[in-house]
């Protein structure tokens, strides 16, 4: 919404307007870019009056009798690169919008820049839009995408990283943070464990949020918000998670659809890139083999399948892309009846005196083609992403990496031994050996002797490994007090049910013998746990001495005792250090079973096991 206000010069756009809507520029840097793309597709920009997107530091010809939307950080080389735009008067009309607010010097350089150039009266508005953040989902957000190494885990938890640097890390966040609420329009109660990376960010936007308030004139938490309809009178809670006090749950591989897109394909930004396997078409002999071409699927909020099942264990979402080709297929057939209906086939007799008496037809032909089109992507696009997922799992026994994964977190006992699955060659990768053994590392109660881990070090040896993330979590282990009292997460193993009915025939798309049929239980993460603990105000070790904080109190308490003593209605969960869809998968399944309550999930940046 507030995208779509900005692009309309900062007026909320009418709905029932009939003209056309005004034609524009819209300028933007890379990371404008990371915050529309995800929101907003070339087509609704178009429908929007935005005739020409440019990067900002790109060769951009002038177009003088255009008005031209900015959307930029206010950073040093882009405001030099705007004042050069003014002065070569590039557009008609300039409206200048700031991800993050700019400060007073930099506006100066622009104004000066403006008279130098006599510009003056076509810069017609600056605006703040305070929209430092990604919005990947509606109910999910990650910070930021273009410099996200200053924010990451490794940047925030390095052991030789200086006061001034984490004070830098710490305001990055900040700045996010704030910027998201003044989008939601609302001030959050915060709370957060104490001694960690989370208690500093929740100082710091405490102090924020609560400056904002004090100045009367220009907080931005007045009336006329965008967000003021979207919340009920209760305030939202933000719960504020360091990403060490739970380790394994970023490493662990994965059995629902999207964190397995995720964690195995290339899917960034709600983008996902496949190289296609070269062996689909049949190539005519002698021809040259075809070279692998790269495509792009976005994986949208407009999907209705990738909506449907982004959370559903694998097997299911193979066997409900194999019942829409079923049911797309009966209606094939009517596809090819209403192109020849509409006379696209061959214009023979029987068509042209089809379409006289057949006008009701004809309508109807019209309006359901494009539907039936659509439904055809989709199904190519999920058979496509759906098939290079299942290459992975039955090339790397992921089904079997998951389940003795989850017996491990979950304490059940082990079908085989630990060292059989690292020295077994036909499973996996030996990145894959790797994180198995960590997470079980990570979660044993105490650490397996030196005899044992000498052993299980020469295995993961022979099988390829790196072993460097082993001397890091050695460390995190002796030195965080978690390693007396263990993460639990919860004692739901899956159950494997019967083979697939559907899936199993052999006319199906997707080859699935020998892949396990997992179904998840519910079971919560150390995350969710966290969260259900200060949402639902339920008094427990884990969570009773988190600070809280309310910008809104006239001086800050330092108490862990919270004023307000009802259950919440919408909660925020921050990770600071970053997160993963496995933990937002389980927040949503979590929120299901709650009547009209909302959680959104955010993290400081988004990784899958191999980047973490």
């Amino acid at each position: 919404v507030a995208l779509k206000r900005m692009l309309n010069f900062n007026v909320p756009p009418v709905k029932n307007s009939t003209g056309e809507p005004v034609w524009k520029v819209l300028i933007y840097d890379r990371f404008g870019q990371d915050i529309i793309s995800p929101l907003l597709s070339v087509k609704e920009l178009r429908d929007m009056g935005i005739t020409l997107h440019l990067l900002l530091h790109s060769d951009r010809d002038a177009i003088p009798d255009v008005p031209a939307v900015y959307f930029v950080m206010p950073t040093e080389e882009n405001i030099d690169r705007m004042c050069q735009d003014l002065r070569n008067q590039l557009y008609e009309s300039y409206y200048l919008n700031f991800i993050s607010a700019i400060s007073r010097s930099k506006l100066e350089d622009i104004a000066n820049a403006a008279i130098g150039a006599n510009a003056v009266t076509q810069v017609a508005k600056v605006f703040d839009q305070y929209l430092n953040f990604i919005t990947l989902e509606d109910d999910m957000f990650v910070l930021c995408n273009q410099n996200k190494e200053l924010v990451s885990y490794r940047a925030i938890n390095r052991p030789d990283i200086t006061d001034t640097e984490m004070e830098t890390i710490m305001d990055t966040i900040v700045d996010s943070l704030f910027c998201f609420f003044v989008t939601l329009g609302a001030i959050p109660i915060i709370r957060c464990s104490r001694g960690t990376a989370a208690e500093m960010v929740a100082v710091k936007l405490d102090k924020k949020l609560r400056e904002n308030l004090r100045d009367a004139r220009n907080s931005l938490f007045t009336g006329d918000t965008l967000g003021a309809g979207q919340f009920s009178f209760q305030r939202p809670l933000l719960v504020l998670v360091d990403r060490n006090i739970d380790l394994a749950t970023p490493l662990h591989h994965t059995w629902t659809y999207q964190a397995l897109v995720h964690d195995v394909l290339d899917f960034h930004l709600n983008r996902v890139n496949l190289e296609e396997s070269a062996g689909t078409e049949s190539t005519p002999a002698g021809a040259r083999p075809k070279k692998k071409n790269k495509k792009s699927y976005d994986l949208t909020t407009s999907d209705k399948f990738w909506q449907k099942h982004k959370g559903s264990p694998f097997p299911e979402v193979a066997e409900s892309v194999q019942q829409e080709l079923e049911s797309y297929r009966a209606q094939e057939d009517e596809v090819k009846r209403l192109k020849s209906i509409m006379g696209i086939e061959g214009e023979d007799e029987g068509a042209i005196s089809m379409l006289s008496d057949n006008t009701a037809k004809l309508t109807s032909a019209v309006s359901s083609l494009p539907e039936l089109l659509e439904k055809k992507r989709l199904i190519d696009l999920h058979t496509n992403v759906a098939t290079a997922v299942l290459e992975h799992i039955k090339s790397r026994k992921l089904d079997v990496y998951f389940e003795y994964e989850e017996k491990i977190m979950s304490k059940s006992t082990l079908d085989k031994s630990l060292l059989d699955m690292i020295s077994d060659p036909d499973a996996g990768t030996p990145e894959d050996k790797m994180r198995l053994f960590l997470i079980y590392y990570i979660s044993s109660a105490q650490a397996p002797s030196e005899i044992d881990l000498e052993q299980y070090k020469k295995a993961l040896m022979d099988a390829g490994c790196n072993l460097a993330p082993l001397s890091y979590i050695k460390q995190w282990k002796a030195f965080t007090k978690m390693a007396s009292a263990p993460t639990s997460y919860g004692n739901a193993t899956p159950k494997p049910l019967g083979l697939f009915s559907r899936v199993m025939n052999t006319g199906s798309q997707f080859v699935m013998e020998g892949v396990k049929n997992l179904v998840l239980k519910q079971q919560n993460l150390p995350v969710t746990r966290i969260l259900d603990n200060l949402m639902e105000m339920k008094s427990n070790p884990e969570t009773d001495d988190y600070r809280y904080f309310d910008p809104k109190m006239l001086r800050g308490s330092d108490s862990s005792v919270p004023r307000n003593k009802n259950p919440f209605q919408e909660a925020i969960v921050f990770v600071v250090g970053g997160g993963n869809y496995i933990e937002y998968q389980n927040l949503i399944d979590y929120v299901k079973g709650k009547q009209g309550k909302h959680v959104l999930y955010g993290c400081s940046e988004l990784f899958n096991a191999t980047q973490f």
